[in-house]
């Protein structure tokens, strides 16, 4: 079969690789901004969709099913993100004949509106946070918040990644924030409507990962923490999680299940969870598609979910049995994002000089990006996931210190030295985890941590890398411009210290 790829960047990798391993072709389809991206490099066949900006490339339908036209595909993956939980395209696909790799289209459609998710948890017995229906204006919203008591949250009926919610404290800042969100729910989702919750302070951020076929089998593989978040996006997830005993695995694992069952769920997803301080949960909402840290999970369950979604979509009977899924060790995920933390998580686009990939036991490395790859600002700015396993998660957080001490990339600025600071934070040692955790820290940190934090070998290497570039210039440079060579090789010491520390030569 050939299947296309509705993705880019370190996913749109991944799916190429199942499809291989499976026997399958794989179709990428590419941007003006990615045409030699690794994504594209490494499928199959490329098909060219349009210029860089995502509404005129990666978002659009039309286009995508162009390419599917056009290159023969007779499915189509959309990893996460773009179309991903698009229910139109999803209906789109199958209406030209071609098999989705997802759930159906009138699943994701349920379950892609928060307050309809909502209501379905609650009609199978779900706890859920009190909450509200779409708010009709501030006035609803105050008088929520003054019979549950402040702070509540407001968000986007199609939201999601932190967009288009606010923590509203005080009565006085609801009109303004309240304005703010449903902004946000226009701007990213089309859906200005806006619901509001009690807050619940200091959460952890628990998912469930759910799996199920055309022929009524429904599986949950555990848990996986996700509270480091920095303004509600997720930069490092683990499996299982400290705070989850067996008993509280299987309430959870059930809760997933009698939603999913009730939506009429098949192939992957992930029902996420708020943990209490006090044990107690709440159904948050349900992602109808694979999760950027789906990593984890596999590497704890020992499962391809990629291949299982695959195997699912062509009508295969998944004969997964329960009781047999059980954690084995602890993974934990870093994402790996181009931005840059000395200078308040600004975007860091450009070429990427130097990467060099840490490696050995336990290790992962899912990347979209190689030495010499362009990473432009019209995207999301994770560039590659790093993952470690080992048999606890003391014994993990040590792997990830090594695997971390390896991990080199120069030319673009990027989160590795987040990581590396975290390590040294007890909190995230004994994993005493809420979701505001990461932004607590932050505003503690100065910039001087961070940048003890950086790899103290990095500038170096650039030095050296820069050396060898202007070697090379030279090299092809001819006999009469060989002067104005010699005087570009001179700056190679300063190129190398702008590309260690994410600038460029000039």
């Amino acid at each position: 079969m050939r299947i296309l790829i509705a993705n880019r960047g370190e996913i749109a990798v991944r799916l190429l690789r199942a499809c291989r391993e499976l026997g399958h072709e794989s179709v990428a389809v590419y941007s003006d901004a990615d045409r030699v991206q690794p994504h594209v490099l490494e499928a199959d066949w490329a098909i060219r969709i349009g210029p860089a900006p995502a509404r005129e490339s990666y978002l659009d339908p039309e286009r995508v099913l162009a390419a599917a036209r056009q290159s023969g595909a007779e499915a189509v993956h959309p990893g996460y993100g773009f179309l991903a939980e698009n229910a139109s395209f999803a209906r789109a696909v199958e209406a030209a004949g071609l098999v989705w790799i997802g759930p159906p289209p009138e699943v994701i459609e349920l379950l892609g509106s928060k307050t309809a998710a909502r209501e379905l948890a609650v009609k199978v017995g779900a706890p859920v946070v009190p909450g509200t229906a779409p708010l009709a204006d501030a006035g609803e919203a105050a008088a929520f918040a003054d019979r549950v008591g402040y702070p509540i949250l407001l968000k986007a009926v199609g939201g999601g990644g932190g967009k288009g919610m606010r923590v509203v404290r005080y009565a006085e800042e609801l009109p303004a924030l309240l304005a703010r969100a449903a902004s946000e729910g226009k701007a990213f989702f089309a859906d200005e409507r806006v619901y509001a919750e009690k807050l619940i302070e200091k959460p952890r951020h628990v998912e469930v990962q759910i799996l199920g076929d055309r022929h009524g089998n429904l599986t949950h593989f555990g848990e996986r923490e996700c509270s480091l978040q920095r303004r509600h996006q997720k930069v490092l997830e683990e499996s299982p999680s400290v705070a989850v005993t067996p008993e509280l695995r299987a309430k959870l694992g059930a809760t997933a299940l009698a939603v999913a069952r009730a939506a009429g769920y098949r192939s992957a997803g992930t029902v996420e969870f708020l943990l209490a301080p006090d044990g107690s949960f709440y159904f948050l909402e349900v992602n109808t598609r694979l999760q950027v840290e789906h990593p984890v999970t596999e590497m704890v369950y020992g499962v391809d979910l990629v291949h299982l979604m695959i195997r699912e979509a062509l009508g295969e009977r998944l004969e997964l049995d329960q009781a047999a899924i059980v954690p084995r060790g602890h993974a934990v995920e870093c994402r790996i994002y181009a931005e840059d933390p000395l200078r308040g998580f600004a975007p860091s686009p450009g070429t990427i000089a130097i990467l060099e990939r840490p490696g050995g036991p336990g290790v992962r490395v899912d990347s979209g990006v190689r030495a010499g790859s362009v990473v432009p600002l019209d995207y999301d700015p994770i560039v590659a996931k790093l993952i470690v396993w080992a048999e606890d998660r003391g014994a993990a957080l040590a792997r990830l210190r090594r695997a971390l001490t390896e991990y080199r990339i120069a030319g673009i600025a990027t989160t590795l030295p987040l990581f590396r600071l975290l390590l040294d934070v007890p909190e995230f040692r004994s994993g005493a985890l809420h979701t505001g955790l990461l932004d607590e820290l932050l505003s503690q940190q100065s910039v001087e941590h961070l940048e003890a934090a950086s790899d103290p070998h990095l500038e170096e290497i650039a030095i050296v890398g820069a050396a060898c570039l202007a070697a090379l210039d030279a090299a092809r440079l001819p006999a009469d411009a060989m002067a104005a060579g010699e005087r570009a090789g001179m700056r190679w010491r300063e190129d190398g210290r702008r590309l260690a520390h994410g600038r460029f030569p000039r």
